[in-house]
């Protein structure tokens, strides 16, 4: 054997080695988010669709007569426009926070803040349940107390007892805070740096709920001289007034039950009394 000979057959020897590095490296193939729309097609079956979505099963994909097929994920398991890609789970979407029922985040596993000085009163019982059930989360992280007044008659003097200061400040909820009316010269009579009185344009606190809420088409116009509970419960056969309170009370579910003016009043009386003068 010449030595050209013995040349060829060692470079054959050497191309063939096992251990030698590869002359060619594969081609990477790219990966993809799963996006719902993306048009995909699975090359084993030749069936193109867009990405319905992504589970522990594989991808859900659906064409365009509608017919929807599920495909396992594997690496370079499918094609765009011809070309293998892996398809990949969209990332989790995070949890929007939670919500209380007057739409603010919901602090969980709260423990309600020592009572601020600063107090929040409103004209009864009724509306201070009211208060209670839509933004009873709020003031217990805010430490604010709602005390029912039993009417606004003597608020002066009542105001007089308490001594707003700009450490405790004081809020007051007036139903029927109308042009004109007793209810506003009695609010003006108090008003100060450290007193806020605001309210609704309703005659009661439970106008303020939307009709709808209760399954009725409006609240009924009551003859002046009569109790306007009273009225409105025989109006719509409710019993009597504690029977239509349950009923009220029991159908609100969060802000969304009521009417713009109580909402923002009640939201003015929360910051005006947690906001240091």
């Amino acid at each position: 054997m010449d030595l050209s000979q013995r040349a060829d057959r060692t470079r054959s020897r050497q191309y063939h080695d096992p251990l030698a590095p590869a002359a060619r490296s594969r081609k990477e193939v790219p990966t993809v988010v799963g996006e719902p729309g993306l048009v995909v097609e699975d090359p084993a079956s030749g069936f193109c669709g867009a990405v319905v979505s992504i589970g522990k099963d594989g991808a859900v994909l659906e064409d365009g007569k509608g017919r929807r097929r599920v495909f396992p994920l594997r690496p370079a398991g499918f094609l765009i426009d011809g070309s293998p890609v892996t398809l990949l789970r969209p990332p989790a979407a995070k949890a929007a926070p939670a919500r209380s029922a007057s739409g603010s985040v919901h602090v969980a596993g709260l423990r309600a803040r020592t009572a601020r000085g600063g107090r929040i009163w409103v004209e009864g019982i009724h509306d201070a349940a009211l208060v209670e059930r839509v933004w009873g989360h709020d003031l217990r992280v805010e430490g604010v107390v709602v005390q029912p007044l039993h009417g606004i008659d003597d608020l002066a003097g009542a105001v007089a007892d308490f001594g707003p200061t700009g450490a405790s400040r004081l809020g007051v909820l007036v139903d029927h805070l109308v042009a004109h009316s007793k209810e506003t010269r009695t609010a003006a009579s108090v008003a100060g740096p450290h007193v806020l009185v605001t309210g609704h344009p309703y005659v009661d606190v439970w106008q303020a709920v939307r009709p709808s809420v209760l399954h009725i088409p409006g609240w009924p116009r009551v003859p002046r001289g009569t109790d306007w509970k009273t009225g409105v419960c025989a109006a719509l056969g409710w019993g009597e007034p504690a029977d239509g309170a349950r009923r009220v009370l029991g159908a609100v579910r969060d802000f969304r039950d009521l009417e713009t003016p109580l909402i923002t009043a009640v939201e003015k009386l929360i910051d005006f009394v947690t906001t240091a003068a």
